[in-house]
C-alpha cells in the first residue's frame, strides 16, 4: 500500500464561485446535468444510446448476471460523472447526491479484482487478455479517471473508501509496469494515467507514483515499439479496425520520445493530457527539459493549430490534428474533451509559469467551445464543435457525417458530457493561482475566494461584469496577518484598453509584463480595485497561411466569440460580407435563449440569380442588397432547431 495519506485540500477548493453568468451554468449541473447523465448512465434516457456503464458494473460486482456493454472505455464515463459530483459536493453539500456518490464506490470497491484490478470489459469479457493490447484498450486511461474520481471525492467529503480502491489499483500497476525486466516496459494507448497519478501524488504525498507517471511518460516513443511487440505477441489481433494504432504511432504521439516532440500530431485529446501530466511533473520534480516541451508543444498547437473558438483537431480520420494553418471550419473536428483538455494543459503550465497567454486560450476554449459543448437545457450536447454547417450538405455528403447540426441527447461514445459536467463543476479552482507572495488573478469569474498568500489567510471578494460591461472589482475582505503582497491581474489579449482604480482613483500598476499588471502594497481590509476593460466589437482576421479564412473576419466581443445564424439572418449565409469600416450596435436581448447580447452590423447580402441562370458565366459583379445582420455568441448556436451557421464572414473591401 501507498504512505501514509495527507488530509489535504485544495486552496482552490475555498473559491466559491457567485456570478451573473456562471452561477446559473454551475446550478444546471447539479440540478439537471447530473441527474440527467446519472439516469443516462442507467440506461434510462428515451431515444438515447444506452450507456451498459452501470449495468456493467453491476455485474462485474456479482449483483447481476449478464454480458458487458458498451465500448471499452465505458468504464471511464462513471468515473468522470463521479468526480464531477465530488467537486459539486465540495461546494455544497447534498445528502442527495452523496448518497448516490457512496453507492457507485461502494459497487466500484465490489468490482474491484483482489489483486486490485478494476475494469469491466476485461473482467467480463477478456479476463485473461489484461495489459495485451495497451495501443487499443484503454485500461490505464480508465484506470487515470477512477484515481481523479477517487482524489476529488476524497477531497470533498474526506471519505477514504474509494482513494483506498485507487491506491490499491494504482500499487497493483507499480507492479505491474516499470523498467526492470520482469516488468512490462510499455504505457497506454490513451494518455491519462499520466496527470492522474499527479493527482494521486498530491493528496498521498506517496513519490512512487510521480516516479511510476514519468516512467509512462519516458518510456513512449522508445524504439523498438512496444505496440509493435504487443501486436506480434498477440498473434496480430486488433479491436478498433477503422485506425492502425498499432504501427500509427503519431495518433498516440508514440513516434518520438516526450522530450523530442514540438508539433502536435495524432489523436488531439491524447495529446493535451499527455501535455498536462509533462506539466505537471515537469513543476514537481523541476524537470526543466520537459518543461521546455511543453512550451514548443504549446506554441504549436497555440499559434498554428488552434481554431478561433479555443477547439483544437482539424479531421474526423483519428480525432486528429493535421497539418501547420490547416483549419478547415465545415469539417473540423473541434472535440469537446480535446478542448477541455487544452484547458487542463493550460492550467497545469500557468502553475508553472504565469503567463498571460496560457489563461487567454484557457478562457477562449472554456468561454467558446466547451460552453457551446452542451445545450442550454443541460440535456443535449456536441462531440464535434464546427465552426460552419450546411444542414443539407450534411444530410447528404458523407465528409460531414461527424459534424451533429444539433446537440445529441447522448453518444454510443459518450466521453464528451461528463467532462463538460466535470469541468464546469470545478471551474472554482481555475480562477486564482497564488505563488509566493503573489495571487494571481486568471479568469474574472465572481464569488469569494479564501486563500493563502505567503502563508497567511486572505479573503478577496470580486465582483465581475466581464461578460457584459466589462466592469470588475476585487474587495479585500479580510488580510489576517497578511504584509504586502502583490495582486497580479490578468489583461486579456482581446482588450486593448484597460482602466485600474484604487478605492475610486485612477491607479497604475507598478508593471505589466507576460500579460498581468502587477500591483504591490500594504493591502487593508475594505480596499477596493476595480477593473474597466473595453468591450469594444473586434474584427479578427487568420493568419495569411489559414487558406479556408481568407477574406474573411470573425467577430469578438470580450471573451466571446460571434457566429450568424440562419434563424436571425435567413439561408445562404455565404451570401453575406460585411464592411471592415461598418459600425456595430451591441444589443441585449433578455428574451433570446434567457438572454443574449446581439451584435447588429449593416452586411452586403448577394442576391441570388432567377431561376436558370448559367451555373458559369463570364465574370460581373452580382447584384447586391444591404441588409441588417445579426450575430450571436457562439457557445449560443444551435440551441433554436436546425439551421445554417457561420464563424467566419467574407469582408467587403472598403
Amino acid at each position: 500500500m501507498s504512505k501514509q495519506m495527507k488530509d489535504i485540500r485544495l486552496e482552490t477548493g475555498k473559491v466559491r464561485i457567485e456570478d451573473s453568468f456562471w452561477s446559473p451554468y454551475i446550478r444546471l449541473v447539479k440540478e439537471v446535468v447530473l441527474p440527467y447523465q446519472w439516469e443516462a448512465l442507467n440506461d434510462g434516457i428515451e431515444d438515447a444510446e444506452p450507456s451498459h456503464a452501470i449495468r456493467n458494473f453491476r455485474i462485474a460486482a456479482g449483483q447481476e448476471a449478464g454480458m458487458f456493454g458498451g465500448m471499452v472505455f465505458q468504464d471511464s464515463d462513471v468515473y468522470k460523472w463521479l468526480e464531477a459530483a465530488s467537486y459539486m459536493l465540495s461546494v455544497q453539500p447534498d445528502p442527495g447526491l452523496e448518497a448516490i456518490a457512496d453507492d457507485v464506490v461502494e459497487l466500484l470497491a465490489q468490482a474491484q479484482q483482489p489483486d486490485g484490478y478494476l475494469n469491466t470489459y476485461f473482467t467480463l469479457k477478456e479476463p485473461e487478455h489484461r495489459w495485451s493490447n495497451l495501443a487499443e484498450c484503454h485500461e490505464l486511461y480508465c484506470a487515470g479517471h477512477l484515481i481523479e474520481a477517487g482524489v476529488a471525492y476524497f477531497q470533498a467529503t474526506g471519505k477514504r473508501k474509494l482513494l483506498d480502491v485507487c491506491c490499491r489499483y494504482a500499487d497493483y500497476v507499480d507492479s505491474v509496469f516499470g523498467s526492470e525486466p520482469e516488468k512490462l516496459q510499455g504505457y497506454d494507448g490513451h494518455q491519462e494515467i499520466e496527470l492522474a497519478l499527479m493527482k494521486l501524488y498530491e493528496v498521498t504525498g506517496n513519490e512512487q507514483y510521480v516516479k511510476l507517471s514519468q516512467f509512462f511518460l519516458d518510456e513512449r516513443g522508445r524504439q523498438p515499439s512496444f505496440y509493435a511487440q504487443e501486436y506480434e505477441k498477440r498473434e496480430n489481433k486488433v479491436h478498433f479496425k477503422e485506425l492502425n494504432m498499432a504501427f500509427d504511432l503519431k495518433y498516440s504521439q508514440s513516434h518520438l520520445p516526450v522530450r523530442e516532440q514540438d508539433t502536435a500530431v495524432g489523436h488531439a485529446v491524447r495529446l493535451v493530457y499527455m501535455c498536462t501530466g509533462m506539466a505537471h511533473v515537469a513543476g514537481v520534480t523541476g524537470d526543466a527539459s520537459l518543461l521546455e516541451a511543453c512550451r514548443k508543444l504549446w506554441a504549436n498547437i497555440v499559434h498554428k493549430q488552434m481554431y478561433i473558438t479555443g477547439a483544437i483537431g482539424a479531421m474526423a480520420y483519428g480525432e486528429s490534428f493535421t497539418i501547420d494553418y490547416d483549419l478547415p471550419n465545415d469539417t473540423v473536428y473541434g472535440e469537446t474533451c480535446a478542448s477541455i483538455g487544452l484547458i487542463f494543459f493550460a492550467r497545469r503550465m500557468l502553475e508553472n509559469e504565469p503567463k498571460g497567454e496560457y489563461a487567454d486560450v484557457l478562457e477562449r476554449a472554456l468561454y467558446n467551445t466547451v460552453l457551446g459543448g452542451m445545450a442550454m437545457d443541460g440535456k443535449h450536447f456536441f462531440y464535434v464543435n464546427p465552426l460552419e454547417v450546411h444542414p443539407k450538405a450534411n444530410e447528404v455528403n458523407p465528409i460531414y457525417g461527424h459534424v451533429k447540426i444539433q446537440r445529441q441527447p447522448w453518444f454510443g461514445c459518450s466521453c464528451c458530457p461528463p467532462n463538460i459536467a466535470r469541468l464546469l463543476a470545478s471551474l472554482n479552482h481555475y480562477v486564482y493561482t497564488a505563488r509566493g507572495d503573489t495571487l494571481y488573478v486568471h479568469l474574472y469569474i465572481g464569488g469569494e475566494a479564501e486563500l493563502r498568500i505567503d502563508g497567511q489567510p486572505v479573503r478577496i471578494q470580486q465582483d465581475s461584469g466581464y461578460t457584459s460591461d466589462g466592469v470588475v472589482s476585487l474587495s479585500i475582505q479580510d488580510i489576517g496577518a497578511a504584509g504586502p503582497f502583490t495582486l497580479a491581474f490578468r489583461v486579456p489579449a482581446w482588450c486593448e484598453d484597460v482602466v485600474y482604480r484604487l478605492n475610486g482613483t485612477i491607479y497604475l500598476p507598478d508593471d505589466v509584463r507576460d500579460g498581468y499588471a502587477y500591483l504591490t502594497r500594504a493591502w487593508q481590509s475594505g480596499d477596493r480595485l476595480e477593473l474597466l476593460f473595453n468591450m469594444q466589437v473586434q474584427l479578427i482576421q487568420s493568419h495569411p497561411l489559414v487558406r479556408q479564412n481568407a477574406g474573411k473576419v470573425a467577430l469578438q466581443r470580450g471573451p466571446f466569440l460571434y457566429c450568424l445564424e440562419e434563424a436571425d439572418n435567413g439561408s445562404h449565409l455565404h451570401l453575406l460580407e460585411i464592411d471592415r469600416e461598418a459600425a456595430f450596435t451591441v444589443e441585449y436581448d433578455p428574451y433570446l435563449l434567457d438572454g443574449l447580447s446581439t451584435i447588429r452590423v449593416e452586411a452586403l447580402r448577394t442576391e441570388v440569380p432567377a431561376e436558370g441562370a448559367h451555373l458559369y458565366a463570364p465574370h460581373k459583379a452580382w447584384a447586391q442588397s444591404r441588409v441588417m445582420s445579426t450575430f450571436i455568441p457562439y457557445y449560443a448556436w444551435g440551441n433554436r432547431g436546425s439551421g445554417e451557421m457561420m464563424v467566419w464572414v467574407k469582408a467587403a473591401r472598403t
